[in-house]
């Protein structure tokens, strides 16, 4: 069992019920869980990681990703389009993919996410072309490290039936619950302190049926996993809903079961206030994707007005081809500006964010035994120096968000290092990027 000691931290954020900061404080962990905090804590026995200048908060929390879309970042004739043309753009270059392709996209994501010190991150993979599987990136983030909530999306409805995906990327509803059985099945861990929990995903209510987003929340209920999807991203997606089903998304998502506290929606850009109030009533999760929003021209998402209502919300950088980054700090300073440009200075402070990348994340995806720094809780932190250019001369260096590094100087993940001293330990990084590379030129050429 390992047994490590953080000393003398500067801060130590801790996101527990009180919210407490410890000034000057260290911290004990015993395989894979908190053991204590406090000062000046014996270190007789244990491996000393010295964290003096730094700021210690629990480790940040993605609830939406595509991490297959890392190798189509900054694609031309998709960089200025708004969402439903960019899919347009990029759905032929991803029928491209491969489980090569998968893993390595995913490897990327996953290091990214870790290097700006996320330590568990959902998945939302919903196109699976050429003998691509959900099993490669669960692979990838094996490698990695980091804990992973992978969802199996869906889509079912292609272009000649009136869905937005080509064909060729759709598939049969049957196969797809099917295999939601068989990941479940193989890779869900519903245990206390688990690395890896399935999730079912179809990918939206404008490319499956009335019947798989039924059939799915029936299917996971059943399983006992929780359901994603996404939901109210912008002006396009309300429209499709109010045509096509005669009524918004929240009410379609209530119609099909898509509530309660083992649902979370990524975006909820264009909510209203009913549907507001009704994700607070059921306990519905929102995972928030700032950047994203920002890049495909959705809006801002009305975090402040879900958060004063009661609802759930978590943070999450959205795939690499509509942010294109995957850098779950800054997009955490980007959620608490927007909502500042939306609604003044003082309607998101700096500590309120990062409780909602670490705590509200965790919370979102139903692990409390994650996201704070309390005795029991698992060991996933980040260690962020603050004695570099990034905090000079910032009299709260705790307040990260204002005045902060963009990489985290040490990442531990269940008690095991994932990052240290800024870099990846678990894999190559240098040529899992050239691998990467390689793949991403591939792709451009045969898209041409």
């Amino acid at each position: 069992m390992r047994h490590v000691l953080i000393r003398n931290a500067d801060a130590v954020v801790t996101m527990n019920d009180a919210r407490d900061e410890l000034k000057n404080a260290d911290i004990r962990i015993r395989g894979g869980v908190i053991a204590e905090t406090g000062q000046a804590l014996p270190a007789e026995g244990a491996e000393v990681i010295e964290a003096s200048g730094a700021v210690v908060t629990p480790g940040l929390v993605n609830t939406h990703h595509h991490l297959f879309q890392s190798l189509t970042r900054a694609v031309p004739g998709g960089q200025d389009a708004l969402l439903f043309g960019w899919l347009q753009r990029l759905y032929p270059i991803w029928a491209h993919f491969g489980p090569d392709e998968m893993r390595s996209s995913a490897r990327i994501g996953l290091a990214e996410l870790a290097l700006s010190g996320c330590s568990m991150t959902s998945d939302h993979l919903y196109l699976f072309p050429n003998g691509s599987r959900l099993d490669d990136t669960i692979e990838a983030a094996g490698e990695v490290g980091l804990r992973f909530h992978p969802t199996r999306g869906a889509m079912s409805i292609g272009q000649s039936d009136g869905g937005l995906p080509p064909d060729s990327l759709v598939e049969r509803e049957a196969d797809i619950l099917n295999d939601c059985i068989r990941l479940i099945d193989r890779f869900h861990d519903p245990r206390e302190g688990a690395m890896l929990r399935v999730g079912v995903a179809p990918c939206s209510p404008f490319s499956v049926s009335r019947e798989l987003m039924r059939d799915a929340a029936l299917l996971a209920r059943d399983k006992g996993v929780m359901l994603h999807t996404h939901l109210a991203e912008n002006d396009e997606d309300v429209a499709y809903s109010l045509e096509h089903y005669g009524c918004r998304p929240g009410q379609y998502a209530e119609e099909l079961g898509w509530v309660g506290d083992d649902v979370w929606h990524a975006h909820c850009v264009k909510l209203d206030g009913d549907e507001i109030d009704l994700l607070a009533r059921s306990r519905t999760g929102v995972a928030h994707c700032p950047c994203s929003n920002c890049r495909l021209g959705s809006g801002i998402a009305p975090v402040r007005r879900m958060r004063d209502r009661g609802v759930n919300v978590g943070l999450g950088v959205d795939g690499s081809a509509s942010n294109d980054s995957g850098n779950i700090i800054a997009e955490a300073r980007m959620g608490m500006l927007l909502q500042r440009v939306a609604m003044g200075a003082d309607a998101m402070p700096a500590r309120e964010m990062l409780q909602i990348a670490t705590r509200g994340g965790a919370e979102v995806l139903g692990r409390n035994d994650c996201g704070q720094i309390s005795p029991g809780k698992r060991a996933d932190l980040a260690i962020w120096d603050v004695s570099g250019i990034h905090s000079a001369g910032s009299w709260d260096p705790a307040a990260l968000l204002l005045a902060g590094p963009t990489q985290v100087r040490d990442l531990i993940v269940e008690g095991r290092d994932i990052v240290r001293g800024g870099h990846m330990v678990t894999i190559d990084l240098a040529h899992a990027i050239t691998s990467q590379n390689r793949l991403a030129r591939g792709l451009a050429e045969r898209s041409v």
